[in-house]
């Protein structure tokens, strides 16, 4: 599965995001943005971008997935 597609899919589902996608041979690093992740912990937030992505993990075509999904307050303070 290619980058570009993950970051399509990711921007669907949460289009008010800033998503980038690295990576490639099944293993990749999503950094998303967004006001979507307010109130949530780390947790729930992976599961929500894991809920989008299952499909594809659970067939193969994605292996591993690290993540980065920060509010747009924490992305300042960071």
């Amino acid at each position: 599965m290619e980058t570009g597609q993950i970051q399509e899919l990711l921007q669907v589902a949460f289009p008010e995001c800033e998503i980038t996608v690295e990576g490639g041979d099944g293993k990749y690093m999503v950094h998303a943005v967004g006001s979507v992740f307010e109130g949530l912990n780390a947790l729930k937030r992976q599961q929500a971008v894991y809920g989008v992505l299952n499909q594809h993990i659970s067939s193969g075509a994605i292996h591993a997935v690290s993540m980065r999904l920060l509010t747009p307050g924490e992305q300042v303070a960071s």
